[in-house]
């Protein structure tokens, strides 16, 4: 199966072609940085995270760029309010955002860059659609004539006469039409500016991405990524601004995230829903959130309580609790070169097929629009059969249970790595779990420990009462007993 993309240009699936074979060039718009990155941030950033990995596993040489808006309104204000520079305010949440994307196990781009590093090609683009008749300057101003273009809103199929309906121009705009937006923005006093033809001033927000993306990657490319809010104006503009200047097409792919609701409403610091990346990592571990994110499609809205990241951390632990099972299996039961046995049962058939076509399974799902919930779905069927193995396996002559156990082990760590899963030890990564867990719940493990010998004690005297009323208290606690022939253990929900 070839890969399959959801393009946002035409509206539907398409068969991905590079324009150069085997290479593929990506532009995804990065934040502006004038605070803390946010859970909508997150999943924008891993997102396309994962699509950089795997077209990478797929065989791809891909050369990724993710900028930094370093120059806007919002970092202006915020850096006065402050009465610091814009460019210390900037400086000092790029190093914010770097250090949560590290924490989050993002892969590095291949090209970082800054508004602020382009001022020239900025002027150079503005002049070219000047030349053109396509912009014009206005007190200093630069503005874009949206009617000259004719392609104007394609990418987000809005009717121009609706939205010309509640177009205004606001005090000190000398736009020509209502629906014309800046290129450029003459110098305020206090403001970060630069000399240009009409003055000094700053770059507006949308021609930013134009200059760097055409710098980088050319003035055509082959995917363009970012969150649904982004469709218009800004990546519409975007194109008017590159296609205006080029007169080339911008993009082949349109790429775009879909929203995250917190508790099922639009997250919004009105509404006091609002959480940063490192909130949420103050009571999660990251590969929780990384996990819970991939657990829904790209494209669709995704829900964010703690509810669902309690659910994605307990199903990211059997992820991990199936790797340490496998471990311990391999390392009690060595492989010694033996053949493999052919009689076998129907069951462990259908588990050996499975785990020996995890990865055709894995690259169909993700090859159908990067689909990761589907993928993750493959992966845990793996679980449920490595399991199952480990539970019932004959360890024979033949070993052919355990060479599955150890093939499945293996497949799930290289296929969670494109994901961005699985790779720490899941010995250790499990016991942090279980210490943050108490730590929450205020217990130690001695204290948990001591109540399961009490609660042992309790049903040897018949005092099932008593030994239930442990495991509920326990329970109300989020520590989960589990009793086997070999004693009782437990782990924290």
């Amino acid at each position: 199966m070839s890969l399959r993309v959801y393009n946002t240009l035409s509206g539907k699936k398409e068969e991905f072609k590079p324009i150069e074979p085997g290479k593929v060039r990506m532009y995804v718009c990065g934040v502006t940085v004038y605070d803390y990155c946010h859970i909508g941030h997150a999943r924008a950033n891993i997102v396309f995270d994962i699509i950089y990995r795997y077209l990478q596993y797929a065989g791809y040489d891909v050369t990724y760029v993710r900028n930094y808006t370093d120059v806007d309104d919002k970092i202006i204000k915020r850096a006065n309010e402050r009465g610091i520079s814009s460019r210390e305010l900037s400086e000092e949440f790029i190093r914010a955002f770097d250090e949560d994307m590290a924490t989050l196990g993002l892969a590095l781009p291949t090209h970082q860059p800054k508004a602020t590093d382009y001022i020239a090609e900025i002027i150079a683009i503005c002049e070219k659609l000047i030349s053109k008749g396509l912009a014009y300057e206005a007190g200093g101003d630069v503005y874009y004539r949206v009617r000259k273009f004719p392609g104007y809103l394609k990418l987000s199929k809005r009717n121009m006469e609706e939205m010309q309906a509640g177009a205004r121009i606001a005090p000190g705009e000398q736009k020509e039409d209502p629906m014309d937006f800046a290129l450029w923005k003459a110098a305020k006093p206090g403001e970060p500016s630069w000399e240009s033809p009409w003055g000094a001033g700053r770059p507006g927000w949308h021609i930013e991405c134009s200059a760097m993306s055409s710098s980088l990657l050319g003035e055509t490319f082959d995917i363009h990524g970012g969150g649904r809010d982004l469709i218009f104006p800004h990546h519409e503009n975007e194109i008017a601004q590159s296609e205006g200047a080029s007169g080339k097409p911008f993009v082949n792919y349109w790429l775009h995230n879909g929203f995250v609701n917190v508790d099922q409403e639009k997250m919004s610091k009105s509404l006091g829903n609002f959480f940063t990346i490192r909130d949420i990592l103050k009571s999660y571990d990251p590969e929780v959130l990384r996990f819970f994110i991939l657990t829904a499609h790209y494209r669709s809205p995704i829900d964010f309580s703690d509810q669902n990241l309690k659910e994605a951390k307990a199903g990211l632990s059997r992820f991990y609790e199936a790797l340490k099972a496998a471990d311990e299996t391999l390392r009690s039961h060595p492989l010694p070169e033996r053949p493999v046995c052919p009689e076998i049962s129907d069951a462990e058939r259908e588990i050996y097929d499975r785990i020996e076509n995890l990865e055709d399974l894995f690259a169909a799902a993700m090859d159908d629009d990067f689909n990761t919930a589907a993928a993750i779905g493959h992966l845990f069927e793996a679980v449920r059969g490595i399991n199952r193995l480990i539970g019932e396996a004959r360890f024979d002559e033949c070993n052919l249970s355990l060479r599955v156990i150890e093939d499945g082990a293996k497949k799930l760590r290289e296929l969670g790595g494109v994901l961005g899963l699985f790779g720490s030890d899941p010995v250790a990564w499990l016991e942090g779990q279980k210490s943050a867990g108490l730590q929450g719940a205020g217990l130690s493990a001695e204290a948990i420990e001591e109540l399961i010998e009490e609660r042992r004690a309790a049903r040897q005297n018949r005092d099932f009462a008593r030994a239930d009323q442990i495991r509920d208290a326990l329970a109300a606690q989020g520590i989960e007993l589990l009793d086997s022939k070999d004693g009782t253990s437990w782990k924290v929900k």
